[in-house]
């Protein structure tokens, strides 16, 4: 995780070049807010970490997947928190940074990551966890948290 937030730490500071042609600026005190939402960003990024660990006996990374399915903590209430979490954490870095370039950075990264969800992901997890996802995906709303729905349930959004 230290070298996926490094990367975009990085990616986020090079881009901030690009604030002097845009013309527009963020407000003075627009640092406070970015605070929290780094803040709540990191925490909900650790939760989520931190119970693929325990739960689901795996990491976030690709190589090291959980090996169990994973539908408690962050994951009870929404389908992808620790995109939310990573995502929260760069608008709230371009905010604290007074840089338009990096919040249309993190606008266009949720964009990216939405896609990579709905075609790769969610298909990848229904044929490793089956019913028990689809199970999930019914009662568990992908991006806007929430209490979990009723089994059966279509998810819009």
């Amino acid at each position: 995780m230290t070298v996926f937030v490094s990367v975009f730490a990085m990616i986020a500071l090079s881009v901030r070049s690009f604030d002097r042609y845009l013309g527009v600026a963020l407000p003075a005190g627009s640092e406070i807010p970015g605070i929290v939402l780094m803040i709540a960003g990191g925490i909900l990024g650790l939760l989520c970490a931190g119970t693929f660990v325990v739960r689901g006996q795996g990491t976030p990374a690709p190589f090291d997947a959980p090996k169990k399915f994973v539908a408690i903590g962050p994951y009870r209430h929404v389908r992808n928190p620790m995109y939310i979490g990573g995502l929260l954490l760069l608008a709230g870095f371009g905010l604290y940074q007074h840089s338009v370039s990096i919040l249309i950075l993190a606008a266009a990264l949720s964009g990216g990551v939405h896609l990579l969800v709905v075609f790769y992901e969610e298909p990848a997890l229904r044929k490793v966890f089956g019913e028990t996802y689809q199970e999930y995906c019914s009662a568990t709303r992908r991006w806007i948290p929430g209490a979990p729905r009723v089994p059966g349930t279509e998810t819009r959004d």
